[in-house]
């Protein structure tokens, strides 16, 4: 059997194994025009239909190397080579761009690819020599034990690393055997990046004084790390008074829970929790929110990135802000035609003509109207309504409160109304107007909370 054919076989293994991909759809493979991103398109063109995923080709140019479009050019034609879609962009980056700034403007641009084309998932050709290099790296950096579990096979949001058991120099010899088109990037070589530094001058040295022992070791203090980062997230669901619940980018768990631990404990949980919604959370952090779910209820702290924590009643809430989710949300949904559906925020509306119930439900996720006359918009001060079967109006504000709506999510709570007339405020009350009589024609509506899926439990 050949490098490349003995290749292929212990990938298409190794993915089998650990289900990668667990489920048929499209993937996007970031191919740089690297040894390693042309050898996994190389290879996973040749088990694609076994494993029920259709390709696409996505590639990246910095506009950092001065040759980085002759690059792009190559990636192209390996694309139309394997008979592949191809998807590329300019980022416009410059020279001085750090490595950091350059991988978050990558994934980025992977996610709004991913999004729009509604791909299952992004694969990437990290390997294990780039397993060494992490675990190294953050070792420097004073890293704590789950950081020191290095790269995951696979992460959040369908990111698949399916070629961290095997090692550069293999990857090398099988893009040779192939005779595949490689461009290797200076930077990789360039010292002034911390990385490029560890590979060219720090790993040699620590290799000349330990030997073959030191990648044996690395690797296995990254295996222990993340069997403890494994158990973490497990202890998690073992732990019923923590409350935990993870909807979309954002968990909760119960702050008197967090308050009432032992620190080092409390903040454990709280880093493992984080992880589920694809947070990274150090433990100084983590430290601040075990301070913060002792505060009264409404107070927040930003944890940088988009991403913030709140004191929302008896919980604690760790999410991505509104502001910096991706998404198509509406901020004023009108009804299209007799039927539809739109998001808005957090939520999605539905909408159809449906004859009316005998009785309407005061605080549910479905209501009927008596006409197609009605908007979801958000909460306008001085907003008020009365309840059905109720007397009296009540200031919109108190009945979110009362709800136990968070103080940040009150703002983009979704309202249909009439005009300044309130028809429902969905989940919490009713309103009298716009009631349709029994039997009637109507219009139903409604109303999920999107992205409510259980995160990812690989990442």
């Amino acid at each position: 059997m050949t490098t490349g054919a003995s290749l292929t076989a212990r990938v298409l293994a190794h993915i089998r194994e650990n289900r990668l991909f667990r489920d048929p759809g499209e993937a996007l493979v970031a191919v740089s025009g690297g040894v390693d991103s042309v050898a996994l398109l190389d290879l996973l063109s040749d088990t694609a239909s076994e494993l029920g995923l259709s390709l696409v080709v996505a590639h990246v140019d910095h506009s950092i190397q001065s040759d980085s479009r002759t690059v792009g050019l190559s990636v192209k034609t390996l694309a139309e080579k394997y008979g592949l879609p191809f998807e590329s962009a300019e980022l416009h980056l410059g020279p001085d761009t750090t490595e950091t700034e350059a991988r978050h403007a990558r994934y980025a641009w992977l996610r709004e690819v991913q999004e729009r084309r509604g791909a299952k998932y992004i694969v990437t050709a990290h390997h294990e020599d780039d397993q060494v290099e992490t675990i190294l790296l953050r070792g420097l950096r004073g890293s704590a034990p789950a950081g020191l579990a290095g790269i995951s096979a696979r992460g959040r949001g369908g990111l698949v690393r399916p070629l961290l058991p095997f090692t550069r120099s293999e990857l090398l010899a099988y893009v040779a055997e192939r005779g595949l088109p490689v461009y290797e990037d200076p930077a990789n070589r360039d010292p002034r990046h911390l990385r490029s530094w560890v590979r060219t001058t720090l790993l040699p040295l620590l290799n000349e004084r330990l030997g073959s022992r030191l990648r044996r070791d690395l690797l296995e203090q990254g295996r222990h790390a993340a069997s403890d980062r494994r158990a973490w997230d497990h202890i998690l669901d073992m732990v019923p008074e923590l409350a935990l619940t993870v909807q979309g980018t954002t968990v909760t768990v119960a702050r008197a829970s967090v308050s009432g631990y032992d620190n080092a404990l409390s903040v454990a949980l709280l880093r493992a929790a984080a992880r589920r919604v694809g947070l990274v959370l150090g433990p100084t952090r983590a430290r601040q929110l075990v301070v913060l779910a002792q505060r009264p209820s409404g107070r927040r702290l930003p944890l940088g990135d988009g991403w913030s924590a709140e004191v929302a009643f008896d919980q604690l809430r760790i999410g991505r802000d509104a502001d910096h989710a991706v998404d198509c949300a509406l901020e004023r949904v009108w009804p299209s035609g007799e039927r539809g559906s739109a998001r808005f925020g957090g939520f999605e509306i539905a909408w159809a003509p449906a004859s009316a119930p005998a009785q309407i439900e005061r605080a549910t996720w479905t209501t009927w109207l008596d006409s197609a006359a009605w908007e979801v918009r958000r909460p306008a001060r001085g907003d008020s309504l009365v309840p059905l079967g109720g007397v009296g109006h009540r200031p919109l504000r108190r009945l979110l409160m009362e709800a136990r709506v968070p103080r940040s999510a009150r703002p983009r709570y979704p309202v249909v109304s009439r005009g300044e007339t309130i028809l429902w405020v969905p989940g919490i009350c009713r309103s009298t107007e716009g009631v349709p009589a029994p039997g009637t024609r109507a219009v139903r509506l409604d109303v999920t909370e999107h992205g409510s899926a259980e995160a990812d439990g690989g990442a």
